[in-house]
């Protein structure tokens, strides 16, 4: 529990708790903007890339990359005193995407991921959470060295419907994943409202 000012005087604040996934393709970046954001070591379950791996993990464009992750990456982050987000990366090989079902139980939204380079490897979670109907936004995570496209261009290769959220974004910066985090809020409760079925419907 987090102690705080109510607008009734100084009253226990029981923070509201909200569950938001971050996905995308092998080595986009997830572990990297839940390390960048979380307030606690962030949980991490990462392997070494093993020759026996290389058939199915293809690593063109991410190179350097040595990691992979399993499982998930756990992080949490207090955006308010009464707002505490608890953020799980998935897996982004096809191998592991078993695990997304249970991931994704009551997440609030998600958060895509996408690298100029390799933006075909996005649309198994943009396909994902549109068939789940969960909200989500498309975070461009800028790498140094790749190319730079409008959000409409991006949009546009992706297919997305006009009202997904397309944004830039440094995932090893703190302030730019707050501000997708923040963003991806916004876009869930818009969406949220939007969808609500109607009383006695």
């Amino acid at each position: 529990m987090v102690l705080g000012r109510s607008e009734h005087g100084n009253f226990p604040v029981e923070p509201v708790t909200l569950k938001i996934l971050v996905a995308g393709g092998f080595g986009v970046g997830k572990t990297t903007l839940v390390g960048a954001i979380s307030e606690i070591r962030p949980l991490r379950t990462e392997e070494q890339l093993t020759e026996a791996g290389r058939p199915v993990d293809d690593t063109s464009g991410v190179e350097a990359k040595s990691t992979t992750t399993v499982a998930m990456d756990f992080g949490r982050i207090t955006l308010r005193e009464d707002l505490v987000l608890y953020l799980f990366g998935t897996p982004g090989q096809e191998r592991f995407w078993f695990m997304w079902d249970e991931l994704s139980e009551g997440a609030l939204g998600a958060v895509v991921l996408a690298d100029t380079r390799r933006l075909e490897d996005s649309f198994a979670a943009v396909d994902y959470f549109e068939r789940r109907s969960i909200p989500f936004l498309v975070a461009v995570n800028c790498f140094d060295g790749a190319a730079r496209y409008p959000s409409d261009s991006v949009r546009r290769a992706l297919d997305l419907d006009p009202g997904v959220p397309v944004m830039l974004c440094d995932a090893r910066d703190r302030e730019s994943a707050k501000d997708v985090l923040i963003d991806l809020i916004e876009h869930a409760m818009r969406y949220t409202a939007d969808h609500r079925q109607p009383v006695g419907s």
